[in-house]
């Protein structure tokens, strides 16, 4: 198999349309985060001519934003042609978790420099994959760069508006839902609009040793202690790692009680990490307790992925502000950070 790479072409194809057969049967598999294998159907008078490949590939929310101004200037991908089926490959033009349109041209390069074409193929639609685990390893050695050093906490809070609460007394049986994960973060990230989970916060100050009064979230806040939720009978999973365009970085990390259905859902898709040691939050047996530690420098946003009964832990009004700014509700991450990017499709 072989792999091409994006280059820019502002040759025109010249000559007889009808001297090369139109490419047909079109099929792209083996689809991954920032690559794909495209092969298709043509004469068998054309294989031994062809000389290049040109791909049109468009994202579908916009399937003229890769068109050049004239109708028969070529694609903007150009391999020279190989046995197919053939890997395209690139993170500066494939996105992860994007649709696509797809379409080829078959072409015979002369001896002036000018090009023999077919017509273009039919064109066919798919989407990129998420990160695969390799891709988030290599997030998570970046996070692990900055993590710094580990302060000790004791209680994971969630902080909301009084009537989020209300809801849950009233509604759902005193207990914490999970919910669908929103698009912030990564793009690539397999928890998108993917995992359910309740979020919760466990950074401390660093000069109190407790959560913080702000908030971006609201004014009413949930503490429960650290062991309800994180213990040896948790597993925890490294699932993204960004920043919005500021100085701040995020880690997203998840909870979940092994054997349930969140467990499954991370198993095959996440990092697993080690409780007791690892860059983020720790829970290890000092003195014959539970001790719990956080990463100082990280900001880091927890996904527990079972209900949570508010009998647990305790709920009260903070004294602070509410800080929007610091709001990560669908929040895009900065695609031009060399601190939190890494070399695939973003």
């Amino acid at each position: 198999m072989e792999s091409v790479c994006a280059v820019s072409t502002g040759a025109i194809p010249q000559g007889n349309m009808e001297l090369l057969s139109t490419p047909h049967s079109i099929e792209v598999n083996n689809i991954t985060c920032d690559s794909f294998r495209i092969s298709w159907a043509m004469e068998n008078t054309d294989l031994e001519r062809v000389t290049h490949y040109f791909i049109d590939l468009n994202k579908k929310e916009n399937k003229n934003s890769n068109k050049f101004k004239h109708r028969d200037v070529p694609t903007k991908l150009v391999a020279k042609a190989v046995p197919l089926p053939m890997t395209v490959r690139g993170h500066w033009f494939l996105s992860p978790r994007t649709e696509y349109s797809v379409a080829v041209q078959t072409a015979v390069k002369q001896s002036d420099g000018e090009y023999l074409v077919s017509g273009w193929s039919e064109t066919v639609e798919f989407c990129t994959g998420d990160y695969a685990k390799e891709h988030l390893a290599q997030l998570q050695g970046k996070a692990e760069q900055i993590a710094g050093r580990m302060l000790r906490f004791s209680v994971f809070y969630r902080n909301h508006h009084k009537e989020y609460f209300q809801h849950a007394r009233t509604h759902c049986g005193n207990m914490l839902q999970p919910y669908l994960k929103d698009n912030s973060g990564s793009h690539g990230s397999p928890t998108s609009g993917m995992l359910h989970g309740v979020f919760f916060s466990c950074n401390t100050e660093f000069n109190t040793g407790q959560p913080p009064q702000d908030s971006p979230y609201g004014r009413w806040r949930f503490q429960i202690p650290a062991q309800r939720l994180f213990n040896p009978s948790t597993n925890l999973y490294f699932a993204d790692f960004y920043c919005m365009y500021t100085a701040y970085h995020y880690t997203i990390l998840v909870l979940a009680p092994k054997g349930s259905l969140g467990d499954r859902f991370c198993r095959d898709r996440l990092p697993l990490l080690d409780i007791a040691c690892n860059k983020f939050l720790t829970c290890s047996v000092e003195d014959g307790e539970l001790v719990f530690r956080h990463a100082q420098d990280l900001i880091l946003e927890i996904i527990y992925t079972e209900p949570v009964d508010l009998s647990l832990g305790t709920l009260g009004e903070i004294s602070g502000h509410q800080l929007m700014s610091l709001s990560t509700a669908d929040a895009k991450k900065d695609p031009s950070c060399k601190t939190c990017n890494i070399s695939v499709g973003r």
